[in-house]
């Protein structure tokens, strides 16, 4: 939302008071209506849509206290009082207004609190239009996007799920293609069915085939009871076997005879079991080259590939970032009892990142940064520890002919970057008061 797009009413039966207040804004590139009769400025509340309404307490006919009554509900109200009205002012800020101000005005604080307004207004709307675009675009099992590649795959999921065919997923490691498998399984004729992932590479080869088929008790030595395979527990729904080019080459034939004739046997038994499986294997390997180097049978391949899906990695697809940010910030800040929320540089950050770590890694982020902040506002500061090399003080440009106010005012420059130009914010992490900032500001010429 730009500057001139915010809709400002500054209400004061003072007309200095008015004119002042409507000169600073202007400055800013804002363009506010100001009204001297509260009468009047109470007609436009009811007739107008404004996102901030600055207005005097005390004024002859109606008061600031009944105008906040009769504003919009999201509407930012800001108090204008005299030192002697405190109390009411904090009276005001009880019965839902944003802010106050004293007079006379400090106009440094006075573009602070708008300011204030301002960016709560913006982080508002982004996170409704996030949210919305969530809604619209969320179809699958937690999946988000709305860039190309993912409508794509979203539609072949739709496609293949009406099927029975063996499917392949390939990408890389954190592209999410466990939940690609559970949309698939959850849009079939098999919802109702278990479903049952297994990691291939995640047990030892030795083990493998008792997981798969199920083995009697005393097959082997520690086979205390008998145990059903996975291939069993999943009848009637669907069977997802991650890393299957992990698979010991030894075992690819027996899975290759299941996979042809549906018939399974234990290991210890002689007798077959049928079973009524749908089977998704998945890797982030390249198969082919597997094949290639014989180190994965290729008549395999053709029997679990009869439709292949590939996903894409996060990098080649940036667009479905803020969509993804937004919706792991809620999921986040529900499970912390908080109420986070990513700031515009924020975003723009995260898409400028190579995510070597895809989806999960930008999940891991966003909670880490959740969890180390110090407010709900998570600004680009938020993420330091993404770069850290940019956040030693090797850094910043240092020449050694600079003496200390040369060094002060690249710092100081550095820090305000690094909040976004949020110059209370900025204030905070320097360690100094706001008046004391701007006044450097203004000597070293920053702003």
């Amino acid at each position: 939302m730009l500057n001139e797009e915010i809709k400002i009413l500054i209400v004061d039966d003072e007309p200095n008071s008015t004119i002042l207040l409507r000169k600073v804004l202007e400055k800013k590139g804002l363009n506010p209506v100001t009204e001297n009769s509260s009468v009047k400025a109470k007609e436009l509340i009811e007739n107008g849509n404004f996102d901030i309404i600055i207005s005097d307490l005390q004024m002859p006919d109606v008061s600031g206290l009944d105008l906040l009554k009769i504003k919009q509900e999201e509407t930012l109200f800001i108090m204008i009082t005299g030192f002697a009205s405190i109390d009411s002012a904090v009276e005001s800020m009880k019965m839902g207004a944003f802010d106050y101000i004293g007079k006379p005005f400090n106009l440094e604080e006075f573009i602070i609190k708008v300011d204030k307004a301002i960016e709560n207004i913006r982080l508002n709307a982004q996170v409704k239009n996030l949210r919305t675009q969530i809604e619209d675009t969320a179809s699958f099992s937690n999946m988000i996007g709305s860039s190309r590649k993912m409508k794509n795959v979203f539609e072949m999921i739709k496609n293949v799920a009406r099927t029975d065919a063996n499917i392949l997923i390939e990408g890389q490691s954190g592209t999410g293609k466990e939940l690609v498998a559970r949309a698939i399984h959850f849009n079939s004729s098999r919802s109702n069915g278990p479903f049952i992932a297994i990691n291939c590479s995640a047990i030892p080869d030795n083990l493998l085939e008792s997981e798969l088929f199920g083995h009697t008790k005393g097959a082997y030595t520690g086979a205390v009871d008998a145990q059903k395979g996975v291939f069993e527990l999943a009848h009637g729904g669907t069977l997802l076997l991650d890393e299957i080019a992990e698979m010991p080459f030894v075992l690819q034939s027996k899975l290759l005879r299941v996979i042809e004739t549906w018939e399974i046997k234990p290991l210890g038994s002689d007798k077959v079991k049928k079973v009524d499986v749908r089977l998704i294997s998945a890797t982030n390997q390249n198969i082919k080259d597997f094949i290639a180097e014989k180190k994965f049978r290729e008549d395999l391949f053709y029997r679990i590939a009869t439709v292949s899906l590939s996903l894409p990695p996060l990098n080649e697809r940036k667009e479905d970032i803020p969509l993804l940010a937004n919706h792991f910030i809620k999921k986040i800040s529900e499970k912390m009892n908080k109420n986070a929320v990513l700031k515009s540089d924020a975003i723009d950050l995260l898409m400028n990142h190579n995510w070597k770590g895809n989806v999960r890694e930008l999940e891991n982020v966003i909670e880490r940064a959740v969890i180390s902040a110090d407010s709900d506002v998570l600004g680009k500061h938020s993420f330091k520890f993404l770069n850290p090399s940019e956040n030693d003080d090797n850094s910043i440009n240092l020449s050694g002919s600079m003496d200390l106010k040369d060094l002060e005012k690249v710092y100081i420059r550095k820090v305000l970057e690094e909040n976004g130009w949020n110059k209370l914010q900025a204030a905070k992490v320097l360690g100094i008061d706001r008046k004391t900032l701007y006044k450097k500001i203004k000597e070293y010429e920053l702003d």
